[in-house]
């Protein structure tokens, strides 16, 4: 099975194999946002995949 290239690009694995991704809804119509709330989108958040899912979207993992 190939893997799902434009979903691997957008997570990040740590070196002790947690799966990251970010935050969604921080590309556009941040404007009337508070600040705290920007900055928290900029950053990665933990998931939790099942394996069979993982496999898919993460090579050789």
């Amino acid at each position: 099975m190939k893997t799902n290239k434009s979903y691997t690009k957008r997570l990040k694995v740590t070196k002790t194999g947690k799966t990251l991704a970010k935050k969604s809804g921080g590309n556009h119509y941040n404007a009337r946002e508070k600040r705290t709330d920007q900055l928290a989108r900029r950053k990665w958040g933990g998931i939790s995949l099942k394996n069979k899912i993982k496999n898919r979207f993460i090579p050789f993992n």
